[in-house]
């Protein structure tokens, strides 16, 4: 039953945080600054995000085979490669080295 009761609160919270979108002002919204920040915040979000699973385990700081497959993923994306081939290369790689032992 708790959990029933987390899902409703959390449910009611994300409704609420929409109405509230919803009655913010459209002229507030076009000012050049809350467009940028809203074209930026994402972006930011998602690399700390990346950043965050990558590079550690609980509360430490460590570099394994995941940070090796970033590292090819973000090597092939340096080199223009479609979607699909910068996803297979850091699959690959990151089984690789876990294969090798690290």
């Amino acid at each position: 039953m708790t959990i029933w009761i987390a899902v409703a609160v959390t449910a009611a919270g994300c409704y609420l945080a929409k109405l509230l979108g919803l009655l913010v002002p459209a002229h507030a919204l076009e000012r050049p600054t809350v467009r940028r920040l809203a074209a930026l915040l994402p972006v930011a979000l998602l690399a700390a995000l990346t950043a965050q699973e990558t590079f550690s385990t609980g509360h430490q700081v460590l570099l394994d085979a995941r940070a090796a497959g970033l590292a090819a993923a973000a090597l092939a994306l340096a080199l223009r490669a479609p979607f699909l081939v910068i996803v297979g290369a850091a699959v690959l790689v990151t089984a690789g080295v876990r294969a090798l032992g690290g």
